[in-house]
């Protein structure tokens, strides 16, 4: 039965709803203290049906007072500079376990950054973990935890000459103008870009692909059992959401284009840089185009015949 408060007040009873079922660990703090937390942030922390985080301080979550000191500095230099923090804490629960949590903390009013606060806290304890073993960290880009270079070109070189006749496909992702976000937000806003673009690109792909981080604003994807139909499909797809994405880094706002290039596996391309170089000229020819484009690689002679070598 709804209270009289809540008949009063609708938006707090639908916050009172949406904090009890939303599937986030989720806190609002203001001057040091937990205001409202969710159910979930009370489960993560350790607390339950007898206990709640709501009206508590926040050092009772941080490992010792020097580390909330440190960690108070850093959401005030962010906030600041208008943009949120994004960073793993070493948490500890009620019980004093300690896991870590990967802390999204944002102003409620960015006009008073000084005020209330909205905390959203992951356990990132397992990713963590796996990212401090040296096989990870060979294996895949920092920035983006994407594969990175070494790992497709690995990877790749399985296809490459391959006697099986399961066609295979390659795409090359070019961001356009990416320097331009670089120049005018800075090296920390770009790379919160790519990571997010980046994983928005792995939901775009069958858990049998692999989506890479090359250098830089390039992306390679190589796609197992697809043709060169589907293979463009796929890339189109892919040009139309990066058009669509959306970079919301506290203050700051940026959207992008990209230009693909589509190479299916040949007996011409017999290395793993003449496969990724008929991507890439594929995707030069996207960019000459104009960009927010693709180009499928076409040649009936060898790469090195196209490219001029």
């Amino acid at each position: 039965m709804q209270s009289q408060h809540d008949a009063a007040d609708p938006i707090a009873a639908r916050m009172r709803a949406l904090l009890v079922r939303a599937p986030l660990a989720v806190a609002f703090v203001a001057a040091g203290r937990f205001e409202v937390v969710s159910e979930q942030f009370n489960h993560l922390f350790g607390h339950g049906d007898d206990t709640d985080l709501t009206g508590q301080d926040q050092r009772g979550v941080v490992v010792s007072e020097s580390a909330q000191q440190a960690l108070q500095a850093r959401v005030g230099a962010a906030f600041a500079a208008g943009r949120p923090l994004d960073e793993e804490i070493e948490f500890v629960r009620r019980d004093g376990s300690r896991f870590w949590g990967r802390l999204q903390a944002t102003p409620v009013h960015w006009e008073h950054p000084a005020g209330e606060a909205m905390w959203v806290v992951d356990d990132v304890t397992a990713a963590r973990t796996q990212r401090m073993q040296p096989t990870w960290s060979a294996k895949h880009d920092e920035v983006t935890e994407l594969s990175n270079r070494r790992e497709i070109e690995r990877r790749l070189a399985e296809h490459v000459g391959s006697r099986r006749h399961e066609p295979v496909s390659v795409l090359f992702v070019d961001i356009d103008r990416f320097s331009d976000i670089v120049q005018g937000m800075g090296g920390e806003v770009a790379e919160h870009f790519l990571y997010g673009l980046g994983q928005m690109l792995v939901t775009k792909v069958r858990a049998s692909d692999t989506v890479a981080r090359l250098e830089n604003d390039h992306f390679v994807v190589l796609l197992p059992d697809c043709d060169q139909h589907y293979a463009q499909i796929v890339a189109e797809k892919m040009r139309g959401a990066i058009a669509a994405y959306r970079l919301r880094w506290g203050l700051h706002r940026a959207r992008v284009k990209a230009s693909l290039g589509v190479v299916q596996l040949q007996p011409s391309l017999d290395t793993v840089d003449a496969v990724l170089g008929a991507g890439q000229l594929a995707c030069t020819e996207a960019k000459a185009a104009g960009g927010d484009s693709v180009r499928v690689f076409v040649s009936s002679g060898s790469y090195e015949e196209l490219a001029g070598a």
